[in-house]
């Protein structure tokens, strides 16, 4: 069979290596049938299956590869080596003392991360096992997702996820359409339109499909959820009709079907092909300051392990230097080893000192910290008051790592809408030619509590400018993409009400635009449904009009408008337009805009969202010219979207205005409260909003960021026109620098010594100080100025943000030479790289999908929550964490110098002090249990005085726990402990004779001495001083702490009357036999415990006690009070009493979301409260508004 060389060429440049047409795109047979002939080569191309795998292991590859990742951490790594050396070389302790802890601690990790992974093949399976219905040989069959392929063509129930991605090809729905919410992967919940490809909408059996012969040329796949570009061509009669296809006749593989019967359509991407495959991410591991602070310690241990072993070595040979000092005559070397070069030597013993000393790295360590972790997260999930009962959801944690990190933040970064506020759009008011209506207040489809005997005010101009009016109901009535439920409900979303009857309701991608057309309808124009390519309403008059919808311009974030053009009953045809203010205004030609945009900017200084609304009608010529526009720009299969707007931009022009709308979106409960407490505790508030300045701005009122008082410096696009960016940011510099003396204060927000300053920068002018090479001899980098500016600045926002710049903010400050902890918290898909990038990322169950939720590190109901989450639960997370840090290299520091001091009395021979079975489970089971349980439930500090005094979250700013400072502090007391229990053990055994049976006994307490019995004494000793020096620190007692404690000291008692009262048959021998009954048989040696316990803990104490009567912090001074007040503490902190309001420092409008009658309140510190000072005289109980300097806050109403 001939072929031609057209087919030929096409068949190389598709399937030849490295030719452009076989990377850009794949051709996809509809039902795998083949082209007519003389069409096209039918050559089928492989595409993998539908198979998802997220799952990191398989049987096979879980051990090596699980065992690879462990044993890249450094500690593991170490105790593997040393545990080796053990196996290989004669040490002085058993191999067992380093391989079973390092064997626990494999084996837990190892168990957790299989069982993780276990889950994820289970939900893999669910997934790619579950059933699909597939159209073949006109029949509707059913087969497992995972054998899904390429060019099947599906059959999908209302309410079903769709298996792969999908062009749309006919629906249940005469009109081709069909209704889909895609929350799982872009986190937008409400529903949105996709359209069945023209020429195919018709076939609605599955024998009516299975005649579809047609071929598709797309796009390779790329994760990009809103960009598809195919042609789709449908071969009537042999002859090819090419249809453009874009992404809204694409279905993506997670989103689901809405409000229609079935669909029909055909697999174009399968598997780990899919868009929402591609987007998966494994989201880059964080690591918490405390982690890194660890990390540093155990450096820092490692070195001193591997001083005191060279120590050792060379103490050794200066000792055996001498011939009447060589090895004793019961440990005589072999001629062999005595003919070993004395390098090899000194390395043997060099390895056997490391091995004897290598419990000062604390393995168990790492065990304890991640029980910590994991285990201490359910407090959080577990708390009440994190519970929202409207949602029905708690506090979600995604990462316990970073739990202590909770309690470090320096910067927060959030997204305002959904976030700081409801996203629940209320309809105000809207202005047509200048003229003002304001409707019952409506939210959602409800009239909202309070307003339903609002009268609507109607400033309408007389009968003449009435057409004038109708137009603009009209086209807010067309110009939107709202879908009609006919149904009572459907997914929780409210019924609409209208004149008190329940009737149908609107579901829309934007809640902006349900309140429009909720607005339109109390005004008197209802927006009836969309049926046969024609939208109805019902007017004033009760009469039902009919448009047809020609084409639809969509929205999208760089035109920031969308238009409709429809044709009248009358044969008029109309291009309706609505957007913001800042790309209709430059579009109109006529109308009255001065009255129009004077209200826009009223609106906006409300903190309202403001829209444009303006029109233009087209005579048929003109309407042809927009068709042929689309129709080219819509068939482009390369850079249709650039075409697309290119088209766009010459269809909307020479608009005439019409009038203006405006929204509110509420803010959330307790949202100012929250942002200013978290100012007050030290934090820095970034707000990061795509919404314009004037809106932000009110909104940033509203919530606290900014008071009344606040300096905005403005960066904006506006001001740089004006002047120069280099001039701008000088400027601010100079503003900011000159009233704060050069010194970058440490902002409170609430200052009565500084100006306060509040920045305000939009995604333009960030564009420009982000630009690379932005510098020159005078000006040095525009970054650095920025940061200089932003330091210095109480409150900052960023208006007019794409996402990516979210993220680049967070980088920008993340990165400084300060390196800050950063918090991001939204609640959108449009906050996810934020989150991502933050140290800590927050996301909000809200409206929005769960993309954010998904991809954060916790997830909480609502902004309020974050108070909560990072005063009290980060606070605590913070101390605990950081205690069980500092204890663990203190209690063995304890327990290894004293073996170290034991080699200067031993002829540096390595002889072990402790037996084998205290080296083993000293870490494991005699001082583990009680660090843990207290890293779990300590709290040093009452939550309620936490949650009432923020300031208390400064006193761990900077990761001050685990300072250098504290790191010495804590060695240098377990080196002190280790000194008194080893010299005092040492001291009482000094004079000893032999008995008539030749066994060694001390001659002043007439115990048998031998070096098992010293360092059985010395252990018992030891364990009893950490535990009580753990008892000492605890805060907050309850019976499990009791249980713990006390219960851990009897198990070490218990284990070693066992361990040594009985004959253990498995035991080669047996030399702790009788040690601990005979020790404890002698009267002088439990007193001696006893003086060794209280010498070792009485400086530790002495310090507390003098540190807290002479420089008590905030804390101590709190919990001197609360003893005072026996715990009633929280019901007289200062802040109690900041209850009064105050409309000093208001913002300059009421938010419309607090009724007017709610007053504001205020509280000026001008200096922390004195917590040593608390006495009824305070006056807690007679508050009057005082403004003297020093004298505490400052309140008034």
């Amino acid at each position: 069979m001939g072929m031609d060389v057209s087919t030929l060429r096409t068949l190389i440049s598709r399937y030849c290596v490295g030719e452009e047409n076989w990377v850009d795109s794949r051709t996809i047979y509809i039902g795998h049938k083949e082209p007519p002939p003389g069409a096209e080569a039918f050559i089928q191309q492989r595409f993998p299956d539908n198979r998802i795998v997220s799952s990191k292991y398989t049987f096979w590859n879980f051990i090596p590869k699980n065992m690879f990742e462990q044993f890249r951490r450094v500690a593991n790594f170490y105790f593997l080596i040393i545990f080796l050396v053990q196996l290989i070389i004669d040490t002085p302790t058993s191999p067992v003392t380093s391989g079973l802890p390092l064997f626990f601690v494999i084996t837990v990790t190892a168990i957790k991360q299989g069982y993780e992974d276990w889950l994820r093949h289970k939900a893999d399976n669910a997934v790619n096992k579950c059933a699909v219905h597939v159209v073949q040989h006109g029949k509707v069959i059913r087969k497992q997702s995972r054998k899904l392929r390429v060019g099947d063509v599906v059959f999908v129930k209302e309410n079903e996820s769709f298996p792969c991605d999908l062009v749309l090809l006919s629906t249940s729905r005469d009109d081709g359409t069909c209704y889909v919410t895609t929350a799982s992967l872009d986190g937008e919940s409400s529903h949105k339109t996709y359209y069945a490809v023209q020429d195919t909408k018709a076939y609605n059996t599955e024998k009516e499909v299975d005649l579809i012969h047609a071929t598709i040329e797309c796009e390779q796949p790329q994760p990009d959820l809103y960009k598809f570009v195919g042609r789709i061509n449908v071969y009537m009669d042999n002859d090819p009709v090419a249809r453009p296809l874009g992404s809204e006749n694409l279905l993506l593989r997670g989103a689901t079907l809405k409000n229609t019967q079935y669909i029909y359509a055909v697999a174009i991407y399968t598997g780990m092909e899919t868009k929402m495959a591609l987007n998966y991410q494994c989201k880059s591991q964080k690591r918490s300051a405390v982690e890194k602070s660890m990390n540093a310690y155990l450096v820092v241990y490692l070195c001193i392990l591997i001083s005191k072993a060279i120590v050792n070595t060379v103490l050794k040979y200066a000792w055996q230097a001498d011939p009447s000092r060589d090895e004793p005559w019961y440990n005589d070397r072999t001629e062999l080893e005595r003919q070993r070069h004395i390098v090899i030597r000194a390395f043997t013993d060099f390895l056997a000192f490391m091995v004897l000393f290598n419990y000062i790295i604390p393995v168990s360590m790492y065990v304890t910290v991640e029980m910590q972790k994991f285990l201490g997260s359910y407090f959080m999930m577990w708390d009440d008051e994190m519970f929202d009962e409207e949602l029905g959801e708690r506090t979600v944690v995604n990462t316990s790592d970073l739990n202590e990190e909770l309690g470090q933040v320096e910067y927060v970064f959030t997204d305002k809408t959904g976030t700081l506020t409801e996203n629940n759009m209320e309809f105000i008011e809207c202005c047509v030619d200048g003229h003002v209506y304001v409707a019952q207040a409506i939210c959602n489809g409800q009239v909202m509590p309070g307003s339903a005997s609002m009268d609507m005010i109607d400033t309408s101009p007389g009968p003449g400018a009435r057409e004038h009016e109708e137009l603009f109901f009209r086209a807010l009535c067309l110009c939107h993409t709202v879908q009609v439920k006919e149904e009572e409900t459907v997914d929780s979303i409210k019924l609409g009400i209208h004149q008190g009857k329940s009737t149908s309701f609107y579901i829309s991608s934007s809640p902006d635009e349900v309140a429009l057309v909720e607005g339109m309808k109390r005004l008197g124009f209802t927006y009836l449904r969309l049926k046969d390519s024609h939208m109805e309403i019902l007017n004033r008059e009760d009469e039902i009009e009919r448009f047809e919808l020609l084409q639809v311009l969509t929205f999208d974030s760089n035109r920031r408008r969308m238009s409709v053009i429809v044709r009248a009953s009358t044969g008029e045809v109309y291009l309706f337009c609505k957007g913001a203010d800042s790309s209709i205004f430059p579009r109109v030609i006529s109308g009255k805009v001065d009255q129009v945009r004077a209200r826009v900017e009223h609106n906006a200084v409300e903190g309202l969202r403001t829209l444009c609304v303006a029109y233009r009608p087209l005579s048929l010529v003109q309407y042809q010219e927009v068709c042929l526009l689309l129709n080219g720009a819509k068939l482009a299969l390369q850079d249709r979207d650039k075409r697309l707007a290119e088209a766009y931009d010459l269809i909307e022009k020479d608009l005439i205005l019409l009038g203006a709308t405006a929204v509110e979106d509420r803010l959330q409960e307790k949202a100012a409260d929250t942002i200013e407490s978290l100012h007050k505790a030290g934090m820095k508030v970034w707000v990061l909003t795509g919404d314009k300045m004037e809106t932000a701005a009110a909104t940033c009122y509203a919530s606290k960021l900014f008071h009344r008082n606040t300096q905005i410096l403005e960066l904006t696009t506006k001001r740089t026109e004006e002047q120069s960016l280099h001039d701008v940011l000088f400027d601010l510099r100079r503003t900011v620098l000159t009233h704060h003396g050069g010194w970058t204060r440490d902002i409170t927000g609430l200052s009565g010594d500084y100006t306060d300053y509040g920045l305000i920068i939009d995604g333009a002018t960030l564009s420009a100080v982000m630009k690379p090479g932005q510098e020159d001899s005078n000006s040095g980098n525009y970054k650095e100025i920025f940061l200089e500016i932003c330091r210095n600045c109480s409150a900052v926002l960023c208006c007019r943000m794409a996402p990516l710049q979210k993220a680049q903010i967070v980088k920008l400050i993340k990165t400084s030479k300060e390196h800050p902890i950063t918090l991001a918290v939204g609640d959108g898909a449009n906050d996810v790289s934020m989150i991502l990038e933050a140290h800590v990322g927050i996301g909000i169950m809200g409206k929005e999908g769960r993309q954010a939720v998904r991809n954060s590190d916790y997830a909480i109901p609502k902004f309020k929550h974050l108070k909560k989450m990072l005063l009290v639960h980060g606070h605590y997370y913070y101390i605990r964490i950081s205690e069980l840090v500092q204890y663990f290299f203190y209690k063995n520091v304890c327990f290894i110098f004293p073996q170290f001091l034991y080699q200067f009395f031993c002829g540096f021979s390595q002889q072990p002090l402790y037996d084998t079975a205290y080296l083993t489970l000293y870490n494991i089971s005699f001082t583990s249990l009680p660090i843990l349980l207290y890293s779990l439930v300590e709290q040093h500090i009452n939550m309620d005085i936490l949650k009432k005094d923020p300031a208390l979250y400064r006193d761990i700013a900077k990761n001050s726990l685990l300072r250098w400072q504290s790191f010495i502090y804590w060695t240098v007391l377990g080196v002190y402990d280790a000194i008194v229990m080893f010299f005092g053990a040492y001291f009482l055994f000094d004079n000893t004779t032999f008995t008539s049976n030749g066994q060694l006994m001390t001659t002043n307490t007439q115990m048998m001495f031998g070096n098992w019995t010293f360092g059985t004494l010395v252990f018992t000793v030891l364990v009893f001083t950490v535990t009580f020096k753990l008892a000492l620190d605890t805060h907050y007692w309850t019976w499990i702490n009791h249980f713990v404690i006390w219960g851990s000291l009897i198990f070490f008692v218990v284990f070693s009357l066992l361990w040594g009262g009985i004959i253990w048959p498995f035991l080669n021998y047996q030399r702790m036999y009788y040690v601990f009954m005979q020790m404890l048989s002698s009267g002088p040696a439990w007193l001696s415990i006893v003086l060794l316990i209280t010498a070792g803990l009485l400086p530790d104490v002495l310090k507390k006690v003098i540190w807290r009567a002479m420089w008590p912090t905030t804390t101590e001074r709190i919990q001197n009070a609360d003893k005072l007040y026996k715990g009633q503490l929280s019901e007289f902190t200062p802040l109690d009493r900041r209850r009064s309001s105050s409309t000093n420092r208001s913002r300059p409008n009421p938010p419309r979301s607090e009724p007017f009658s709610k007053k504001v309140m205020l509280t000026r510190w001008q200096r922390p409260p004195d917590y040593r000072t608390f006495t009824p005289l305070l006056g807690f109980t007679d508050v009057k508004c005082s403004s003297k300097q020093g004298a505490g806050p400052e309140t008034c109403v």
